[in-house]
C-alpha cells in the first residue's frame, strides 16, 4: 500500500480543528488567538518564561491512547525476560497489562497513589530489564485514562505541543526530582566532577531535605521552616538568575506546597539561611498568589522566569487528594492569569510538567547511563566519562532486598516519561516533539536564553537531553489549527460524583491494547544515526555505533538470547562512534540483537540457524541519501547468495531481490517520499533461514514532518 503524503498532511491538519469540545471563556479563546510578538526571530523575543511543575502523572497513563505520539500502539515495544513484549508485566502471581481506568463506571479520577520511591522504583525498572513492575508499583500502575477521561489534558497537548520523550530524571520520588528540576542536578556537581559517585551524605534519593519537620509549627515565614537533613550547597537557579541581574519569583504559599515537599530550593543552603529582604527570601520563600501571578502579567511586571508551585490539592497528585479535573483548573487559572495582558502573553512560553511519574507504568525504556552487572563490569559503555554519575548505596539502605539484579552502585535516571506541554505562541497547532528531554532541558532553555551557565548540569545530560528550544517556531510561521479548550470549572462536581462510585479493579482478562489511528505534526529532531554489524570468524559479533547527528543519544541493546541479562546502554555523543563486541559462541554462532534509540529507531541482527552452510556470508548497511534509505549489500563468503527484501509496513510493491556474488557489493535505494520519510525493511537470505537484518526509523531531513503513520491501534 502506497500512503499519499498529500493525504498524511490533510489528515493531521484536521486534527486539531475537528475536536468537538466545549469552549472556554471567551477571554481565553481570544488570548489563544494571540500572535507571538517577534523582534528577531530567535529565542531572544522570549521575554518571559514560566513553569508549573506538578505532581505524579506518567505520560502512558495520560496520552498512551493519544494520535501521533509514542504510546500503546508503539510497533517495537521492548521484550520482557518471558519473551513476551513490554505491556506484559507480572505482580508476581499474574501478568497485568495496561487497562482503562474507565470514570464512567467506577471511582477512576480520585485514583489512590502508588509506590515511587527509589528502592521500588529501581526493582520496577529492573535495569531495563522492566517485567514486575505491578509487583512492586502494585496493579494500578497499570492503569490509564483516554481522551474522553481527561478532554482538557487532551485539548491543551492538541493546541499546542507535546513531549513524548520527556522524562523525569531520577528513579525515584518528588524532592529527588524537584531538586534537578530547580538546581539542574540531585548529587553533588564537585564530587561528579572529581568522578566520586554520590551518597545519600552528598545526593538525595528519596524524600527528605525538603519536608519541613514539623509543618504545624514550622510555618513561613514565622517562626521559619526546620530541616531534617543538611543543606546542598551548589547554587540552584534561583541563585544564578540572582547573580545574573535576571527576575526571577516562586509563586507560591509557602504554607501548602506539601509541607515544602514541592520546593526543591529548599534542600539548599541559599534558601534555608535567607534573610529577610534579600532576594532570594523576598522572591523564593514569600507568599505570592496566582493572583499575583495576574496581576504582575496586566501591569507588566512579570519576572524574567516564574515557577509556580500548586497546593496540594490541587497538584494533579492521585490521593492527593486531588484529580486530574483539579489539576486541570488550576491549569486554566494559570493560563488565564498569563493570558490577561496579550501583549505579555505574546512574549511568554509556559512549560507544564510533572516531577516525577508517581508510580505509573511507562512503556519506553529512558535513556541512562549503563547499569553495573554483578560481577562489576558495565553494561554498555559511553563516548563520555560516566565516573560520578553514579548513587552509592554503601549499606542497601535504598535498596529492595530481592533486588539483587545489580550491585550497590546504580544510575539516579533518567526514568519514566512524563507529559510536558508546550504552551506559547511560538509552539501553537498540535505539535509533537520526540527529542529526548529531562528535567534539566529547562534549564539548559533558561541558560541559552538569558546567557547563563547552570553548574549542576553534568556533562552527560547536557549531551543527550535537548535544551527544549526544538519545540518552537521563532520564525512564527508554521502553526496548524488551533482546538479550543474544555471548561474546567465542574471539577468539584465531577469528583463529588467519583466519590459515590466504587474504586476501579483490575480487570481480570487483558484488555487489548488501544492507541488512537492518526498522525500530527512532527518537530524535526537532531538525530542521524547508524548501527553497522560484521560478524566475525571467531563467533563473535561487532556491532559499530555511530551519531552523525548533532545531539547525543543512547543505544539500548536487547539480547533477545540472554533476555535474563541486563540490557546493554550506549551513550554516543554527537559526531562520535562506539564499538562492543558480543561472544556467540556459548550460542554455537546465534545471535539476536534488538536495538533502540529515539523516535521509533530500531535495529534488529539476527542469525538463529548454524546448521546451514556458513559459506555465503552476507552483510547489510543502511545509509541516508537525500532524505531515502540505501543499503549496502555485501557477500564476504565464497559462495554466491540471494537477500530478499521487504516492506513491513509504508509501502506496497516487493519483495525485492538482490543477487550477491562472491564478494560483491550491491547498493538499492529506497523512496521514502510517499511514507512521510518513515521506512521498516528485513532483508533475509535464501541460503541461510536464520539471517534476518531489520532497519526502521524515520530519517531527519532538517524539515519538520509528521508522527510515524503506522504508529496505534485498530
Amino acid at each position: 500500500m502506497t500512503i499519499d503524503r498529500r493525504k498524511f498532511l490533510s489528515l493531521s491538519a484536521g486534527t486539531s480543528a475537528t475536536i468537538a469540545l466545549a469552549a472556554l471563556p471567551l477571554s481565553i479563546r481570544k488570548a489563544l488567538a494571540v500572535e507571538a510578538s517577534i523582534d528577531t526571530g530567535t529565542i531572544n523575543d522570549v521575554k518571559h518564561i514560566v513553569i508549573l511543575m506538578q505532581e505524579n502523572r506518567g505520560f502512558d497513563h495520560y496520552f498512551g491512547t493519544m494520535k501521533g505520539v509514542r504510546g500503546y500502539g508503539d510497533r517495537f515495544p521492548v521484550p520482557l525476560e518471558s519473551g513476551k513484549p513490554v505491556w506484559f508485566q507480572s505482580n508476581g502471581e499474574r501478568e497485568i497489562a495496561p487497562f482503562h481506568m474507565d470514570p464512567t463506571k467506577f471511582n477512576a479520577y480520585l485514583a489512590p497513589s502508588t509506590p515511587h520511591s527509589f528502592s521500588d522504583s529501581q526493582a520496577a525498572w529492573n535495569q531495563g530489564k522492566f517485567g514486575h513492575w505491578p509487583k512492586y508499583k502494585n496493579d494500578n500502575s497499570m492503569g490509564y485514562y483516554k481522551r474522553s477521561d481527561i478532554p482538557f489534558q487532551f485539548a491543551l497537548a492538541e493546541s499546542f505541543t507535546i513531549c513524548d520523550s520527556y522524562h523525569c530524571s531520577i528513579t525515584s520520588g518528588t524532592d529527588p526530582n524537584r531538586i534537578t528540576f530547580f538546581s539542574g542536578s540531585n548529587f553533588n556537581p564537585e564530587l561528579r566532577a572529581q568522578g566520586i559517585n554520590s551518597t545519600d551524605t552528598d545526593s538525595e534519593p528519596n524524600n527528605l531535605r525538603c519536608w519541613i519537620n514539623d509543618p504545624k509549627v514550622d510555618i513561613w515565614p514565622e517562626p521559619g521552616y526546620t530541616y531534617k537533613s543538611n543543606a546542598f550547597k551548589w547554587p540552584t537557579i534561583p541563585d544564578v538568575l540572582e547573580e545574573a541581574g535576571v527576575s526571577w519569583r516562586i509563586y507560591q504559599d509557602p504554607n501548602d506546597n506539601w509541607t515544602g515537599a514541592m520546593h526543591g530550593c529548599l534542600a539548599f543552603e541559599s534558601f534555608r539561611t535567607a534573610k529577610k529582604g534579600s532576594g532570594i527570601y523576598n522572591n523564593g520563600m514569600s507568599h505570592w498568589s496566582l493572583d499575583d501571578l495576574a496581576a504582575h502579567a496586566k501591569d507588566g511586571t512579570l519576572p524574567a522566569v516564574s515557577w509556580v508551585l500548586p497546593p496540594q490539592s490541587f497538584s494533579e497528585h492521585p490521593g492527593g487528594p486531588s484529580s486530574p479535573q483539579k489539576g486541570s483548573n488550576y491549569t486554566e487559572q494559570v493560563l488565564n492569569a498569563l493570558t490577561s495582558n496579550p501583549e505579555v502573553w505574546s512574549k511568554t512560553v509556559f512549560f507544564l510538567t510533572f516531577d516525577e511519574n508517581d508510580g505509573q507504568f511507562d512503556h519506553l525504556p529512558p535513556p541512562a547511563v549503563p547499569s553495573y552487572n554483578l560481577d562489576g563490569t558495565l553494561a554498555g559503555a559511553s563516548t563520555l566519562p560516566l565516573d560520578g554519575e553514579y548513587f552509592h548505596d554503601v549499606a542497601r539502605a535504598y535498596l529492595k532486598e530481592d533486588d539483587t539484579i545489580s550491585g550497590n552502585v546504580r544510575p539516579f535516571g533518567l526514568s519514566a516519561r512524563v507529559p510536558m506541554y508546550v504552551v506559547s505562541p511560538w509552539s501553537k497547532g498540535g505539535w509533537v516533539n520526540s527529542e529526548v528531554f529531562d528535567h534539566t532541558s529547562l534549564a539548559m532553555f533558561i541558560e541559552k536564553r538569558f546567557d547563563v551557565s547552570v553548574p549542576g548540569i553534568s556533562p552527560w545530560h547536557r549531551a543527550v537531553c535537548g535544551d527544549l528550544s526544538s519545540a518552537f517556531d521563532f520564525s512564527g510561521h508554521e502553526q496548524a489549527d488551533l482546538s479550543q479548550l474544555p471548561n474546567t470549572s465542574n471539577y468539584a462536581v465531577t469528583d463529588a460524583q467519583q466519590m459515590t462510585m466504587d474504586r476501579y479493579s483490575v480487570p481480570e482478562q487483558h484488555q487489548a491494547l488501544y492507541q488512537e489511528r492518526g498522525t500530527r505534526f512532527s518537530r524535526k529532531l537532531p538525530y542521524e544515526l547508524y548501527v553497522d554489524s560484521l560478524v566475525e570468524d571467531d563467533a563473535t559479533v561487532s556491532l559499530a555505533f555511530r551519531n552523525t547527528g548533532s545531539k547525543g543519544v543512547v543505544f539500548h541493546v536487547y539480547d533477545k538470547l540472554h533476555l535474563d541479562r541486563i540490557p546493554r546502554r550506549y551513550t554516543v555523543e554527537a559526531g562520535k562512534t562506539l564499538a562492543d563486541v558480543w561472544d556467540t559462541a556459548q550460542d554455537n554462532g546465534k545471535y539476536d540483537l534488538w536495538i533502540y534509540a529515539p523516535n521509533g529507531f530500531v535495529r534488529a541482527i539476527s542469525d538463529l540457524n548454524t546448521s546451514v552452510s556458513q559459506s555465503a556470508k552476507p552483510e547489510c548497511q543502511l545509509d541516508y541519501v537525500d532524505g531515502d534509505v540505501l543499503i549496502s549489500f555485501h557477500n564476504t563468503g565464497s559462495t554466491a547468495c540471494k537477500l530478499m527484501i521487504e516492506d513491513n509496513a509504508y509501502r506496497s510493491g516487493g519483495p525485492w531481490l538482490v543477487e550477491l556474488e562472491p564478494g560483491e557489493t550491491v547498493q538499492r535505494t529506497w523512496s521514502l517520499q510517499d511514507s512521510a520519510s518513515w521506512y521498516d525493511l528485513s532483508v533475509s537470505s535464501d541460503v541461510n533461514s536464520g539471517f534476518s537484518r531489520r532497519f526502521a526509523g524515520r530519517v531527519e531531513t532538517g524539515k519538520h514532518g509528521l508522527s510515524d503513520p503506522m504508529m496505534g491501534t485498530d
